[in-house]
Order: structure tokens, then C-alpha cells, then sequence
């Protein structure tokens, strides 16, 4: 195995090749993206000859988006390449200046490609029409429905041409997160299970926080805690930029709020959003329930946030090499039928993966890419069940991507975020009911059912109370409240006390987990995660009940990429998000499985 078990993480260069994703199929050399680099400077400067003129007509408007398509679709290529190989190790200084042309490229792109929005709304209606129903533009006409949607919060040329320009500053909180978050935060060393000084990373921290010691646990807790508190000015201030970030944009584009904004280009009501938190606080009974069980469980007097992750089934140690993993997700998503696996498993014949940590390494999973390429996933594995759970979900990422960009053309070829995390938690589903069926063990039966019931604490749950801080860091900014330490921490321990319950004690040092999760820099991202694990679990549960049927909707929705609205795509597939019951269901489910949980623990 290249994995060394080693106190020191590894330099890149010393992960095995077959560990590593192949960025060389994107570009073979760094020479081939300085290339296309300068194809995408040449085809925005031609961007600029169509200004001014897109509503002479149909043939003109069709040219500009047809060009508009080819640049961003290589823009894209150009950004996600150089983005990657900073992410393999956020120290490389080469490829740290590679990731800010490309980011400083794209806002060029941007700003020379704004007009196009404001030119065509400028076009009267009846022309407009005219134009789209010219054969020529038949592929753009729900890419142009879009657009007449936005038309109340769309600005001047001019002033959409500023706002481009402003991109790049825009994204300075982000970056600083990630530098800071990923390149420059150093943790100290804590004791392990025997005895020895190990450095803690950020990918051993849940190796560490699933430890059966308890003062593993809290020692891996506290010194990861406190040195977040010790940059908690810093994270405050970059975390309030990004704030004032999103109510500016919001307000300069006459929408109501930032919430709003943000859910609007998804064409989702925030009345989805409300309703989401809304029926978990109808169902936090539930999670008090578990907290009761996990605390019994345990064996423990006081429950504590370092106890969250332990599995509460003693005595069980469930070691999975990557290839195992492999094995197991490939077994646990056959119900999805064989070309499905076909094209799954091209992933790790292609290396599409990124596999094991590295010093420097981008913390976390993503899955991601670029248009004409296939998918990339990024892991940082550590050999538990946590960790073949990723690679199943990450995987469900890149099929709805490869299925999105084999059957749609680029401007539809990108699905939004609010179904983006259907496929993902549909595979992680799919591969719990198959390891559930087949564990005759009664103690490793109820290591699984902990671990689903931590799935629906963790997307459900605990997304949901990430939501609801997002919306009342945003409500509070917007009231002209600064987001200082204290009051971040205040509510975000608040918040914990409402959804953990009375059994749990809140130490204080969990008031500082809001600095370290980069959602909160993704604008209102996280609600997403809890409607999609919704959508998800009664999607799974058709293709198991139904078969092909059920089998053949959900293909059809991974092919549809942005042709439609994500609501509608959602209907289509067989669940309607525009009504609580989806969420409402997903709980009951989580209910039942607390119930198997004390049936079994009663025998």
C-alpha cells in the first residue's frame, strides 16, 4: 500500500500514482493550459465585437451565445485545472499563482461577457419572442426563459459590466478562508489510543472523534477548538465580509433579502427554506430521543459534543481499505442496474480520484470538473466507514455530472445546487439498505443503524441548524448588527442547546465550530444538503420498491441537467420539494430506525 502509517502526513510526492487523480487528462502539460489560457483572452476580446448589437437579430443572438458558450466552456477547463492542482497541495507557490490567473481570468471573462444578459432583456418582448422562435435559437429557449425570469433584478449594462469588474474583490473573503483554513492553520500534536505523540490534521480529526477513548476524543476536541478560538477576530472578520458580500449584491439587484437572492436563482420560493426548518423544530423530539439513547449507549453521566462521533455500538472496529470501499459501493448500487455500474466503474479504472491525505492537501471531499472531461473526486481517505460513505456519495456527484454533460449541451450541462445533492445521498441510501440486508450480526447491525441514524443527524439536523445560523447571521447583518466573536459564538451555542436537548452538555468550545465550515462562504449552500437527503431517501425508496420504472425516472432526471427548473426535474423523478412531506417522511424513516435501534437493544 502507498499509505504509510506515519505520526507525519506525507508529501505528495509520496502517494502512489494509482492514489492519484489524472489531472493529465485535462491538460497533458502545464505548457497545453498556458494555450488555452490565452484562447480564452483572444475569445473574450472577440466577446466584445457583439456588444451593442444582439437585438439586430435572431442570427446575431444566436452567434453571441453560441461564442458566449465556447468561452465559458473553456474557461471553465482553464479554472477547474489550475484550481485542482492547487488543491493536491495549497503550498505549491507554482500552482498557487496558476489558481489566481485563472480566478483573475475568469472575472475578466465575466466582465466581458456581462453585457449579454442586459442587451437581451433591453430586446422589446415582442421581438424577443420573435427570435426565440426561430429555429436557430430552439436550443436556447429555456436558457432565455431564464434570463426574462431575472428581468426585475437585472441592471444596465453598464452597471452589470461594474459589478463583474467587482468579482474578484468579491471573492477575497473565500480565499482568505481557504488560505487560512487550509494552507496556514497549524494544530498541535495529541496523544492517540497508544500513548504517542501523532500530529492532528483535519482528516484525522473525525479518526479521532470516532475513537472508543474517551480522552482521545477530548483532547482531539480541545486542541482543534482552541486553536480556532485563538484566530477567532480573523474568522469573524472574513466571515462578516462575507456577509456584507451577499446583502450588497442582494440589494443592488432589488431583492428583498439575501436568503431571497440566493434562492431565487434556483427559481426556489423561501417559503422551502422556512418550511425546512420549520418541520425539523416540529420533529427535534426525535433528536432528543437519540441524544438519550446515544448517552445510554455510551455509558456516560454527561454527554458531551466530543461524544457525537463514537459509535455508540462498543467492541466494533470496522476497518475498510479503499478497495474494499470500492467493492462494497459497487455491490450497494447495483439496484441502479448495469450501465450505471458500467460507467461508475470507469471512475477508478480512468483515476478520476484522488485518494489518500497529503501535507497540504485540500481538507474535506468534492466532486467536480469541467465540460468535455470526465468528473474528478477528491477524497482525503482514512479507512472507516465515515470515509466509504463519502467515496459512495462523491460518486454520486460525478454520475450526475457525466450523465449531464453526455446528454446535454453545455448551457444545460450544469445542474443547480438545490438538486445537486440528490444523487450523492441517494448512493449513500442505497448502500446502507444493502449492508443492512446483508449483516446477520446483531452488533455490527447496530453499528450501521448508528451510522444512518448520524447520516440523518448530520444532513437533516445538523444542516438544517447550519441553515438556520446562516439565515440569523444574515437577518442580523441586514439589521446593521456586527458579526463580532461574541455574538456568533452566542447564537451558534444557542442553537446547539435547541437541537441537541437537555440531555446534552454544549461545551463551550463547540461556539467556535461556525469558523471552520467553508459552506457558510457558499451563500445559503447548506439547506440544500437537508431538501436533497429528503428528496433522496423517497427516490431510493422507489427504485427499491418499484424496479425499473422507478430506475428509468431517476436516469432521466441524472441526464436532465439545467434543462429544467430543479423543482420540476424533482417532480418528474417522482418527489415535490414545494411541499413539507418529503422532509416530513425523511424523519419518519429516521424514526424508524431509532426504533430498530431500541428494539435490538432490548433483546
Amino acid at each position: 500500500m502507498a499509505e504509510k502509517k506515519n505520526k507525519n502526513l506525507p508529501t505528495r510526492n509520496e502517494i502512489d500514482s494509482q492514489f492519484k487523480w489524472d489531472l493529465e487528462a485535462i491538460y497533458s502539460t502545464d505548457e497545453k493550459w498556458e494555450e488555452d489560457f490565452k484562447k480564452v483572452k483572444a475569445l473574450a476580446d472577440q466577446m466584445a465585437g457583439f456588444e451593442g448589437k444582439l437585438q439586430e437579430s435572431a442570427n446575431t443572438l444566436h452567434d453571441a451565445l453560441e461564442l458566449n458558450a465556447k468561452l465559458s466552456e473553456l474557461m471553465g477547463k482553464v479554472f477547474v485545472y489550475a484550481r485542482m492542482r492547487k488543491d493536491e497541495d495549497n503550498g505549491n507557490s507554482k500552482y498557487q499563482g496558476l489558481a489566481d490567473r485563472a480566478s483573475s481570468l475568469s472575472i475578466q471573462v465575466g466582465s466581458a461577457t456581462s453585457f449579454i444578459v442586459p442587451e437581451i432583456l433591453a430586446i422589446p418582448t415582442e421581438t424577443l419572442n420573435k427570435y426565440m422562435a426561430d429555429e436557430k435559437l430552439a436550443l436556447y429557449r429555456q436558457y432565455l426563459d431564464e434570463i426574462v425570469r431575472m428581468k426585475a433584478h437585472v441592471l444596465s449594462a453598464e452597471l452589470e459590466k461594474l459589478l463583474a469588474e467587482t468579482g474578484e474583490i468579491a471573492q477575497a473573503s473565500d480565499h482568505i478562508f481557504g488560505m487560512l483554513n487550509n494552507a496556514d492553520i497549524k494544530f498541535p500534536t495529541i496523544k492517540d489510543e497508544n500513548g504517542e505523540e501523532v500530529e492532528l490534521t483535519k482528516g484525522r480529526y473525525i479518526q479521532f472523534m470516532e475513537s472508543s477513548n474517551r480522552r482521545v476524543r477530548e483532547e482531539a476536541f480541545t486542541a482543534m477548538y482552541e486553536t480556532y478560538s485563538s484566530l477567532k477576530n480573523t474568522f469573524a472578520a472574513t466571515l462578516n465580509a462575507d456577509v456584507k458580500k451577499n446583502i450588497f449584491y442582494a440589494k443592488v439587484r432589488k431583492y428583498n433579502s439575501a436568503i431571497e437572492a440566493s434562492l431565487y436563482d434556483d427559481n426556489v420560493s423561501v417559503d422551502v427554506y422556512n418550511k425546512l426548518i420549520e418541520t425539523v423544530h416540529n420533529n427535534l423530539d426525535l433528536m432528543h430521543r437519540y441524544v438519550s439513547l446515544r448517552k445510554k449507549m455510551l455509558g456516560v453521566d454527561e454527554l458531551h459534543m466530543y461524544d457525537l462521533y463514537t459509535p455508540i455500538v462498543k467492541d466494533i472496529h470496522i476497518h475498510i481499505p479503499y478497495e474494499e470501499a470500492q467493492e462494497t459501493v459497487v455491490k450497494g448500487l447495483n439496484p441502479l442496474g448495469e450501465t450505471y455500474l458500467t460507467d461508475l466503474k470507469k471512475g477508478f479504472e480512468q483515476r478520476w480520484i484522488d485518494v489518500y491525505e497529503n501535507k497540504g492537501k485540500t481538507s474535506g471531499a468534492y466532486s467536480w470538473g469541467s465540460y468535455g472531461t470526465h468528473p474528478y473526486i477528491l477524497l482525503n481517505y482514512q479507512k472507516n466507514v465515515n470515509d466509504m460513505f463519502t467515496l459512495a456519495h462523491e460518486l454520486g456527484h460525478s454520475m450526475h455530472s457525466f450523465y449531464s454533460q453526455q446528454n446535454q449541451p453545455y448551457i444545460y450541462s450544469h445542474y443547480k445546487i438545490f438538486v445537486a445533492e440528490v444523487a450523492s445521498t441517494l448512493n449513500e441510501a442505497l448502500l446502507m439498505h444493502y449492508i443492512l440486508k446483508n449483516t446477520d450480526d446483531k452488533k455490527e447491525k447496530m453499528y450501521y443503524l448508528n451510522h444512518y441514524l448520524e447520516q440523518f443527524r448530520g444532513t437533516i439536523y445538523r444542516q438544517t441548524m447550519f441553515a438556520e445560523f446562516e439565515k440569523m447571521i444574515h437577518d442580523k447583518a441586514e439589521q446593521g448588527e456586527p458579526l463580532t466573536p461574541e455574538l456568533l459564538n452566542s447564537m451558534y451555542h444557542e442553537l446547539n442547546v435547541k437541537y441537541y436537548g437537555p440531555e446534552m452538555v454544549v461545551d463551550e468550545l463547540i461556539d467556535y465550530e461556525w469558523s471552520r465550515i467553508p459552506h457558510f462562504y457558499m451563500n445559503f449552500y447548506v439547506y440544500k444538503y437537508a431538501t436533497g437527503f429528503s428528496a433522496a431517501i423517497s427516490l431510493s425508496k422507489q427504485i427499491l420498491e418499484e424496479g425499473q420504472p422507478a430506475i428509468d425516472r431517476y436516469l432521466t432526471f441524472l441526464k436532465s441537467g439545467g434543462s429544467d427548473y430543479p423543482i420540476e426535474l424533482l417532480k418528474k423523478a417522482g418527489v415535490d420539494m414545494n411541499t413539507p412531506e418529503p422532509v416530513q417522511q425523511a424523519l419518519e424513516v429516521f424514526g424508524d430506525i431509532l426504533n430498530q435501534m431500541e428494539e435490538l437493544l432490548a433483546e
